[in-house]
């Protein structure tokens, strides 16, 4: 996860994130073009991707990695089907915790990093402190990852929502 403030593309002038507006102030629609191509499909040739922005591949070559400079492309992944690796559960993992020092958000934060099921966490308002989105083979997978966690870390209460159709789930941005 990347926090906006520790990401180097972002510089904190006078109440601003200057260096994040001047980014966007200087992409033009060639530049959300090519990043709409790269963001369905990473593996798009150079070649296919100028033909569809109408420029030249050197230039579109130097427009992503421009883009990859800035921070705007933060890396290139495959996507991977969860069922085909024998992974049928998605579940959404909510926290509460007396604990808000920063001792202890350290060694949450340590915790959960080290669960390789546990796709994201998120610090949340409301009710909730952490919601944890994770992936499981099955129910007893899931009891597994939830005697780990708490048996390593000191939480207040803990609940879970098992997924039981996925309606949308995408990783494309709305550009």
């Amino acid at each position: 996860m990347t926090n906006v403030l520790n990401n180097p593309l972002f510089r904190e002038d006078s109440g601003k994130l200057s260096q994040y507006e001047d980014t966007i102030s200087s992409m033009d629609k060639i530049d959300y073009k090519l990043l709409n191509i790269l963001q369905r499909n990473a593996d798009t040739s150079l070649d296919e991707i100028s033909d569809k922005v109408s420029l030249s591949r050197n230039a579109c070559w130097r427009r992503i990695k421009q883009l990859e400079q800035t921070g705007v492309i933060e890396r290139r992944v495959a996507l991977l089907n969860p069922a085909k690796l024998d992974l049928h559960l998605k579940v959404f993992i909510q926290i509460k915790t007396a604990h808000h020092n920063t001792k202890w958000t350290q060694k949450f934060s340590q915790t959960v990093a080290a669960f390789p099921e546990i796709l994201g966490v998120y610090r949340t308002s409301g009710e909730l402190d952490y919601l944890i989105n994770a992936v499981v083979r099955d129910m007893a997978h899931y009891d597994g990852l939830y005697k780990r966690l708490t048996s390593e870390l000191t939480l207040t209460n803990v609940s879970a929502s098992f997924v039981m159709e996925s309606i949308k789930d995408t990783t494309e941005l709305p550009l």
